[in-house]
């Protein structure tokens, strides 16, 4: 049976192209189907005008590191080779779905099916999945580089994946001196790799980075589908500009204009501005920590860190105890509401003195 499929097509005949899927600075990404299994799958091929020593040897990284990141967020890669023209491509599970920079999109339209599927606690659940990809790779010594929502996929049944690990590195290795600055959001600026409006401070300063560099960019997305708007857009018309306010400009932690729905919680305003500190050392140190403090926000169990969430949190123990101890939690109530109306009472006669 092996011998028959293999005999089916030659390798440069078994993918039969379907369209192109996106366009990147060094890759074009193609739909096709893998006509030997019967199955869809994307295709990244490398550009001709990226053909050349250095690209390719970005192309085989590429390639290395996400054969090694055999993870439920990470798309596998299927088969690598060289196609009729010469150029590189590897195949990839080919999932269907939306990015996040979409649904970003529809939220902020409005959509009324959009805003009431994407709850507060389902952005977090999709959020934690990216993490879990991070912290994969993380323990492995390798960093992304380029978190954003063009880069993250949701398909059709929820999965989360995310996607174009083009300019992934592991950690403290170096590379040859270049120029790639990735997305449609991005221009050319020497010696700058990602993209800009989602880079950290250090990233956009070129300095040396580790995974606290994704751990701020993964904020930075976080923050963007929680409020529907990037934090830095007044500056998207100035590339300087934005990248100067990327290493300068902090996140206001009480700001919670989040579009056309329920304001932010206060929790997630929090974790945001914890997550997007400019000093790498006032971040979280690891995608574990981001994780587990979503999972607290998920089971009600926040950090007291402003009037707001303290009031929440009163009122979740007030819950809890009435659960436990209904006698005792009666009890404190009827003497909170006596109180109340002691004060009142005693006020009301100051002033009518």
């Amino acid at each position: 049976a092996r011998g028959e499929i293999e005999l089916l097509h030659e390798p440069t005949e078994r993918y039969r192209g379907l369209g192109v899927l996106g366009t990147g600075g060094m890759g074009v990404v193609e739909r096709a189907e893998d006509i030997d299994i019967g199955r869809p799958v994307a295709i990244k091929r490398l550009l001709p005008e990226a053909s050349h020593a250095l690209g390719v040897a970005r192309f085989v990284s590429e390639i290395r590191i996400v054969g090694s990141l055999d993870h439920p967020h990470v798309v596998p890669i299927h088969d690598v080779g060289v196609d009729d023209d010469g150029r590189y491509f590897f195949v990839m599970k080919y999932v269907e779905g939306r990015t996040l920079a979409d649904i970003i999109e529809s939220l902020a339209a409005g959509d009324a099916a959009a805003l009431a599927f994407w709850t507060f606690g389902l952005r977090v659940k999709l959020m934690i999945a990216v993490l879990q990809a991070l912290e994969y790779a993380h323990e492995r010594g390798i960093i992304h580089r380029d978190i954003k929502p063009e880069n993250i996929m949701v398909g059709a049944h929820g999965e989360v994946r995310l996607m174009d690990w083009g300019i992934a590195k592991r950690v403290g290795e170096r590379e040859p001196g270049e120029t790639i600055v990735g997305g449609e959001r991005d221009g050319a600026v020497p010696g700058l790799i990602g993209t800009p409006a989602y880079m950290s401070p250090e990233q956009a300063a070129c300095d040396d980075l580790d995974a606290r560099s994704d751990l701020y960019s993964a904020a930075v997305t976080f923050h963007e589908f929680l409020s529907l708007r990037h934090y830095l857009a007044h500056h998207a018309d100035s590339l300087y500009g934005l990248i100067d306010a990327v290493q300068t400009e902090k996140l206001d932690p009480h700001d919670a204009d989040s579009g056309p729905h329920a304001p932010m919680p206060p929790e997630l305003r929090h974790f945001c501005s914890h997550g997007m500190a400019k000093d790498r050392a006032q971040r979280f140190q690891s995608a574990t920590a981001m994780i587990a403090d979503l999972r607290n926000y998920i089971d009600g169990r926040y950090a007291v860190k402003c009037m707001f969430t303290a009031t929440k949190r009163a009122l979740r123990e007030g819950g809890h105890l009435i659960d436990r101890r209904p006698k005792i939690a009666i009890t404190l109530a009827v003497l909170h509401t006596m109180l109340a109306v002691f004060g009142l009472v005693a006020l009301i006669w100051l002033l009518v003195r």
